[in-house]
């Protein structure tokens, strides 16, 4: 194989995406100092997902999970997540990520609370299935516009480009009658599919959309 070209190859500690010097791998112990209590409470995802007056763990979708980023801040608050991937190689990188997670002291515990599919998340979008809350982060162009774009990204937008069926996902999301749908936005940028939320949870960069249902 020419290693100028995008492929995914295993060490003896990680799986890797690989496109000539450029190396990507999921690697949830980066996140290791957010899953602290006190870091954990200024979350601003996770004042986005709970649901005042839910006792109860919530069942989350992350519909769109990525490297499992936001499925780990969302578990280690103590959400079961099902963190779904339709990108084959993201999902395999992620499941990597999950399956290393499950084998170290700091993080089994969490990522016990955090369920892995690779696959369209809109086969889980059904009412039978139980979620409580749908969280959507779809790929938006605005993360193209830096300059400096991130190796991370330089990798990923090879993969996969912004979300193009953003209306189709918000309506299989509310059809599968969950108690909330979040998205996550730019912090200026447009609502998802011109819906207007219920209300919005702000940070300096990130939007949360909500839509209570």
């Amino acid at each position: 194989m020419n290693c100028d070209e995008l492929h995914l190859e295993k060490n003896e500690d990680f799986l890797l995406l690989r496109k000539g010097d450029l190396t990507l791998t999921a690697d949830w112990t980066e996140d290791l100092p957010r899953l602290k209590q006190s870091n954990l409470e200024h979350e601003i995802l996770i004042k986005a997902v709970r649901i005042k007056g839910h006792a109860a763990p919530l069942k989350v979708l992350d519909a769109t999970a990525g490297f499992g980023e936001d499925s780990l801040i969302l578990a280690a608050a103590g959400f079961r997540v099902t963190a779904c991937e339709r990108n084959e190689t993201i999902a395999a990188l992620l499941k990597d990520a999950h399956d290393r997670a499950l084998k170290d002291e700091r993080l089994k515990g969490v990522a016990e609370r955090i369920n892995i599919v690779s696959g369209d998340s809109r086969e889980l979008m059904k009412p039978e299935k139980g979620f409580d809350v749908i969280y959507l982060d779809p790929m938006f162009p605005e993360r193209k516009k830096s300059g400096l774009i991130k190796k991370k990204f330089q990798l990923l937008q090879l993969l996969e480009s912004p979300c193009d069926d953003e209306e189709e996902m918000f309506m299989a999301a509310r059809a599968a009658s969950p108690k909330k749908i979040v998205v996550k936005r730019p912090a200026k940028g447009p609502y998802l599919a011109g819906m207007t939320p219920s209300h919005s949870v702000s940070g300096k960069v990130i939007r949360y959309d909500c839509y209570i249902l």
